[in-house]
């Protein structure tokens, strides 16, 4: 199912000519996981700039820790102004209002935004890599993000996300796409 129930679909554009398309994986595992990414979805539309597309959410093995709750992930493209190190910022201040708390990598979490493209852009700065370094390890970043730009070419490896995807040796942990809001 579409996260297009969040209300995110009325304000899905095409991209204007001046500003960049970002492409930001949503995923969160605690409390109400669907609720957490529609309101993420609202502020990236309010804070970075409009959402172009918005992939289904799909329910998630974790990773690293595996001993937690199920995670629902999915992916957008947005249409911003801002500057990668600012749209990282602005993605880091929605998780915060969402309850986001760090402690242990990989641990549980209401929200966890990533910024996985900034156009063909590659940055490697210390608290900013992109493209994000181990997307194409992850089919729960790659089955979402294929569905929504599958001919997308990773600017290092040459490869478009949907080959990836079909080069990861055990793409499981990625299960049905969940329906957010009746």
């Amino acid at each position: 199912m579409s996260l297009g129930q969040c209300g995110v679909s009325e304000r899905l554009t095409e991209p204007a000519e001046t500003s960049h398309i970002a492409y930001v994986a949503l995923g969160s595992n605690l409390g109400e996981r669907g609720d957490y990414l529609c309101r993420a979805l609202d502020a990236l539309g309010e804070r970075a700039g409009p959402v172009i597309a918005v992939s289904s959410a799909y329910e998630t093995d974790p990773v690293g820790i595996t001993d937690q709750p199920l995670f629902l992930n999915a992916v957008c493209s947005v249409e911003t102004g801002l500057g990668p190190e600012r749209l990282l910022k602005t993605l880091l201040e929605i998780e915060n209002d969402e309850g986001r708390v760090r402690t242990v990598k990989d641990a549980p979490r209401t929200l966890d935004l990533d910024l996985l493209f900034y156009e063909d852009r590659v940055i490697d700065e210390p608290g900013l890599q992109v493209p994000h370094p181990r997307m194409d390890e992850r089919a729960f970043v790659l089955v979402p993000l294929v569905e929504i730009a599958p001919e997308l070419v990773h600017p290092v490896s040459g490869q478009t996300v949907r080959e990836m995807l079909a080069r990861l040796p055990n793409p499981l942990g990625v299960g049905a796409k969940i329906e957010l809001r009746a």
